[in-house]
């Protein structure tokens, strides 16, 4: 694919000038790439990645979880409140945006800005897992509580022991059901590979005219006093440095992200640190054992331990081949990217994110503790957390995984600060310079996410801008939950320009997935 892409550097001695600068070659710059080109075809595009590939760090397939994070099983989303209700307000704003996805997705396969959706979404069914009673009796608040909406009505639960068999027969199997057990069972969920997806949209990107440069980090950023950009980058191969004059400037770097921002010197940054959490999954590729189950599965996370530490068995399609995925389990490294630097961690500490920093170090003491008690499991420790949901594993069907590196943000709150588990969009009160933090829901919402960049850095633009966007994304400025028709209307036109109703992954799509 870099060939397919790649355009040539000119001469290092002069400043080149474009419109856009993307840092970056995962799904967030993929994304708002994209969109921009539908919006403004004639604006020049430039996209840096430091690494030699598309998609190298959390948009890799095996780098995340692939959920298509909709609410739908995820029960850090539907917190219980002190009164035994369960609030469903965040899973509600998560379905919705993820909506939003579903739409751009399926208007750019149809104009050929996407290719074969098999190769980078498939349907899989989106389950909630509990046992014991009192996590039964939440379960059942849980789907009394979603299932009255329009954007969940086809939620089912079931608590009984020969359905439970049926529809999940590797987590049946072994299983004492004197413990009783519940699930919310939703079929319309997916599975996505975000990797194929990412190379896809710079695929269109690079072919429209866009430049697209592999192998090329970038080292400074740099305000001009006319309001533009001067970017400094640098060919990781032939150490050639040279400088790229830009109107706008989106990073969407992953975990380096934040120390670009740092380097931009916008105010919006201060105060904010990061705090990175590496993850780590056990993957099964043994036939047996993936035939016997098919669906993304997600339980609660234990007492004390932060909401991205929920544990989920998922089945995944990544270049038409099936796997399991069970995890996470935490691991910890200063590093800010999977191939980062020790350093990333201490250079980011400044004279304005100190107390934020130290702060959550003093009030995050649960975390702090489920950091050491994760890093001390062994694999015979991280068989057993599996057994919660495949009572008979047998850790040599399981072989452990590091996945992506996420930067947790940290926010300065009063004298101290506070940590964020979320997505976080930062934007310069001009409008020339964004960048995105944080993790979950992140990729799933990606569209959202990078329309909400659009509006606040381009707020000229986007009303002329709003019939295309309209065409792209018809829900645009409605809430779906509040629309059941429109709702309707617009799941049954993803569903079938996805492919979702009748879709399995076929030996084309992976050839041509494996040829990207």
């Amino acid at each position: 694919m870099d060939k397919e892409v790649e355009r040539a550097v000119p001469n290092a001695a002069m400043t080149e000038k474009t419109d856009v600068v993307l840092i970056g070659a995962g799904i967030m710059s993929a994304t708002l790439g994209a969109l921009l080109r539908q919006l403004q075809p004639d604006w020049s595009i430039s996209l840096f990645e430091r690494k030699d590939a598309a998609a190298p760090e959390s948009s890799d397939p095996w780098n995340n979880a692939g959920t298509g994070h909709s609410a739908l099983c995820e029960l850090n989303y539907t917190p219980q409140n002190a009164d035994g209700s369960v609030d469903i307000t965040k899973a509600i704003d998560i379905n919705e945006r993820f909506q939003v996805s579903r739409q751009f997705w399926a208007y750019g396969v149809e104009n050929g800005v996407l290719g074969d959706p098999s190769q980078f979404i498939n349907p899989i069914p989106h389950v909630s897992f509990v046992h014991g009673a009192d996590n039964v009796d939440y379960l059942r608040k849980r789907y009394e509580a979603l299932s009255r909406h329009p954007l969940f009505d086809t939620m089912q639960y079931i608590d009984d022991e020969d359905e439970f068999r049926r529809r999940l027969p590797l987590m049946a199997r072994g299983r004492d059901f004197s413990d009783p057990v519940a699930l919310n069972w939703t079929d319309g969920g997916t599975d996505i590979d975000f990797g194929s997806l990412t190379k896809q949209l710079l695929a269109h990107l690079g072919a429209s005219g866009a430049s697209i440069a592999f192998g090329t980090e970038v080292r400074d950023l740099t305000k001009q006093s006319d309001g533009r950009w001067n970017v400094k980058v640098r060919n990781t191969r032939t150490g050639e440095t040279r400088t790229v004059n830009a109107r706008f400037v989106f990073v969407g770097a992953g975990g380096y992200a934040l120390p670009l921002l740092q380097k931009s010197g916008i105010k919006e940054m201060a105060g904010i640190g990061g705090f990175p959490v590496s993850g780590l999954f056990l993957r099964c590729t043994n036939r047996e054992l993936v035939d016997q189950h098919e669906a993304k599965v997600y339980g609660k996370a234990a007492v004390g331990a932060p909401p991205m530490s929920v544990p989920h068995l998922d089945t995944r399609v990544i270049r038409g081949n099936k796997g399991l995925l069970f995890g996470p389990y935490a691991g910890w490294t200063p590093k800010f990217l999977k191939e980062g630097k020790n350093s990333d961690l201490f250079k980011s500490i400044r004279a304005n994110n100190l107390f934020s920093m130290v702060g959550v170090g003093l009030t995050e003491m649960s975390l702090t503790k489920y950091l050491i008690s994760e890093l001390l499991k062994s694999q015979g420790g991280r068989v057993n957390s599996l057994e919660e949901f495949v009572p008979r594993a047998d850790g040599h069907d399981w072989e452990l995984i590091t996945a992506g590196q996420r930067v947790q943000v940290i926010r300065r709150k009063g004298a101290g600060g506070v940590l964020e588990f979320g997505t976080a969009v930062i934007t310069a009160d001009d409008g020339s310079i964004a960048g995105l933090l944080g993790a979950s829901p992140g990729a799933s919402t990606c569209v959202s996410a990078m329309l909400d960049v659009i509006q606040r850095c381009f707020p000229a633009e986007y009303t002329a801008w709003m019939p295309k966007l309209k065409e792209m994304v018809p829900s645009l400025g409605v809430k779906l939950s509040e629309n059941q028709a429109l709702y309707q209307e617009v799941w049954d036109w993803t569903s079938k320009s996805l492919r979702l109703t009748d879709n399995t992954p076929t030996s084309a799509g992976v050839a041509q997935s494996a040829a990207m």
